[in-house]
């Protein structure tokens, strides 16, 4: 047979992966973004002669003065290239400062092929969500994996003709199909401050790891997840396992008091309790199937308003009892925990919850204060979310469209109600107190209502297999204005050194990264952000409230209301009540049953500055609807229970 007959067809495929990352209305990794060109060397085949062999044995030796300009020893360089009957392969990925090296040395038969690169311009920002590629452009981890084949493309293919010799002489082929781009969810900006903020954590608390999630409450979408540590998805190998890890979806934790918030929810719409229930708390302990529970303050009598806002275990445990365990473990079921999001996230963990069958005669007593139950960070912020909109269940989602081709990528399940209205406003009142007045005082914010729950839950001591009383997962969830949440915000901190509170550690992170975030969206504010008025807001309780704290709250924002009436301005000054007719004169609009927010958006197109007491809607307010005042005046307006609400003229009309 003439050798030189025979034809070897070779196709060779190549993939067009996407060129760019997009993210929330603003560009993650810029399209069009020249990297610097990459390079793989290869040697010629039937090179192999002494000369050419200690030639060669120079790209694995130091060479004037550097160490291996490749990373692979000599003697493996040797034998790669012995024998050898096609072009080898030395290296992939080579730098254009390693290709110059070795281009210096003047070796023959070494040439260059360009390659691609996958390249992450912002380093470390969102690095576990976007996740990284190997040396094939093979998605690994994050959106890269989830979303790798419609990240990819259609391949290209090549039809090649050679000789007997594998010499080419004609190639035929077809153009492969580009990949889709991917428009996440994330903002940037918000991601780069929920970074920040947890790094400064981490530093001062000095924790293991820790998470920061931020979440629009109306759609679910996460408008940042932050995760450390982190890692340079540019050099994926130069980190560990655990800095790679998403613990957004990954990290499972017992949440602690933070799950005490649905305890109360399911108490409160299944009609067992009212928030103006009173629950003895037996003074801090109480037993439970064989099993005594002690809380963390000798607790007596308290309304199950103020178990939340004080995070009683005990006064939880009665609420859960009442509950019965089957409906309480329907309404953990139906916030979702226990079960996968479904979030466009690769390795999600589905959390632990036990089947009903399967609690034992405690086991109602621990879920209530958010034992014997794990979560992910992505399940409890979409739980708080629904109650922070009212009461609708959004899966959470990273991906906010694909463009351009993407097979096999369905949209998730659809919201779905899980708890009412009214019960959702209830609780949202309960955790603002609990940011007013209880464990989660740290978090208050700078000209915005917020409410949220602390959570600190004792970690499983691996030795023992026991609770340990030592190590400890702080946790904060939250979520801001009260009455039209923008943001839901997630802080948790494993094995905080010192300090270990939720409310205490994980507060002051909620605090910084809702201010930043509020003010970057352009939030109105809802309360003042510094009054001469000391608002019920900014009023310091004692470090451990009295069972009737939320009668006394109400009394001090009536006797601030009072000594702000008390000392309004005589005629002539400003404030003053005018008569019809004076210029900039404006009527003071009619503000009771109104929340906080619809005041302060009725009075700021009048020209009024609001100066806002206590919670609720409004009850009182000062000057009385229908008088005429100048613009700039201050209207002092007092919120209280709907039950109280009364309609009071001007004191000093004697109305």
């Amino acid at each position: 047979m003439d050798i030189a007959a025979v034809l070897f067809l070779d196709e060779v495929r190549y993939d067009p992966r996407a060129p760019d990352w997009q993210g929330r209305d603003r560009i993650f990794f810029s399209a069009g973004h020249k990297a610097p060109a990459i390079y793989a060397a290869l040697v010629q085949a039937g090179l192999y002669t002494e000369e050419q062999a200690v030639t060669l044995r120079k790209l694995g030796s130091p060479f004037q003065g550097h160490p291996h300009v490749l990373d692979l020893p000599a003697d493996d360089l040797e034998t790669k290239i012995r024998g050898a009957r096609t072009p080898v392969r030395l290296a992939r990925k080579l730098s254009p400062e390693t290709v110059g090296r070795i281009t210096d040395m003047n070796l023959r038969g070494v040439f260059f092929q360009k390659e691609n690169r996958r390249v992450y311009p912002q380093r470390e920002l969102a690095a576990a969500v976007l996740g990284y590629v190997d040396v094939d452009e093979k998605g690994i981890g994050g959106i890269e994996y989830s979303l790798d084949k419609q990240i990819r493309g259609q391949p290209g293919r090549i039809l090649v003709m050679a000789d007997g010799r594998r010499r080419w002489y004609d190639r035929r082929g077809s153009a492969g199909g580009p990949g889709a781009s991917v428009a996440l969810t994330l903002d940037e900006t918000i991601q780069y401050i929920a970074e920040k903020e947890l790094a400064r954590a981490i530093a001062q608390t000095h924790a293991k790891d820790g998470v920061v999630v931020v979440q629009d409450p109306n759609s679910g979408e996460l408008l940042a997840v932050a995760s450390a540590p982190t890692f340079d998805p540019n050099t994926p190998g130069a980190s560990s396992d655990e800095a790679r890890m998403d613990r957004a979806v990954v990290a499972a934790y017992e949440p602690g008091s933070t799950f005490k918030v649905l305890t109360v929810t399911g108490a409160i719409e299944h009609g067992v309790a009212t928030p103006n229930d009173l629950v003895d708390c037996q003074m801090g302990s109480i037993l439970v199937g064989g099993r005594v529970i002690h809380d963390w303050h000798s607790f007596g009598v308290l309304s199950v308003r103020g178990i939340l806002e004080n995070s009683s275990d005990v006064g939880a445990i009665k609420l859960a009892l009442r509950l019965g365990a089957p409906r309480f473990y329907d309404t953990i079921r139906a916030f979702g925990i226990g079960q996968p999001t479904g979030i466009e996230l690769p390795g999600e963990n589905r959390g632990l919850l036990r089947p009903l069958e399967n609690w034992s005669a405690n086991s109602i007593g621990s879920l209530a204060m958010g034992q014997e139950v794990s979560v992910t960070p992505v399940q409890i912020i979409s739980a708080i979310s629904a109650v922070a909109n009212g009461g609708t269940l959004y899966r959470p989602r990273i991906v906010r469209e694909i463009r351009g081709a993407a097979p096999g990528f369905a949209p998730g399940a659809e919201p779905r109600q899980v708890t009412d209205a009214r019960t959702a406003a209830q609780v949202r009142e309960m955790m603002e107190a609990v940011v007013l007045e209880g464990t989660g005082k740290p978090a208050q914010l700078e000209g915005y209502t917020a409410a949220g729950k602390s959570g600190t839950a004792q970690k499983i001591d691996p030795a023992t297999g026991r609770y340990s009383a030592s190590q400890y997962v702080a946790s904060f969830v939250g979520f801001a204005p009260v009455n039209n949440p923008v943001v839901t915000i997630l802080v948790v901190l494993d094995s905080p050194v010192g300090p270990h509170h939720g409310g205490e550690v994980g507060g002051p992170v909620f605090k910084r990264v809702a201010e930043q975030v509020l003010a970057y969206l352009d939030t109105p504010h809802d309360v003042p952000a510094r009054s001469d008025t000391q608002t019920a807001k900014n009023h310091r309780a004692a470090p451990h409230p009295e069972p009737d704290v939320a009668d006394h709250r109400a009394d001090a924002a009536k006797e601030h209301f009072a000594a702000a009436v008390a000392k309004t301005p005589p005629q002539g000054a400003r404030g003053r009540t005018v008569a019809f007719g004076d210029p900039g004169a404006v009527a003071v609009p009619s503000l009771a049953g109104q929340s906080v927010r619809s005041v302060t958006e009725a009075c700021s197109p009048l020209g009024l500055v609001p100066s806002l007491l206590g919670s609720g809607v409004a009850v009182e307010q000062f000057p009385a609807a229908g008088a005429q005042v100048l613009r700039g005046s201050h209207v002092t307006v007092r919120f209280g229970r709907s039950a109280e609400l009364v309609h009071v003229a001007a004191r000093g009309n004697g109305n």
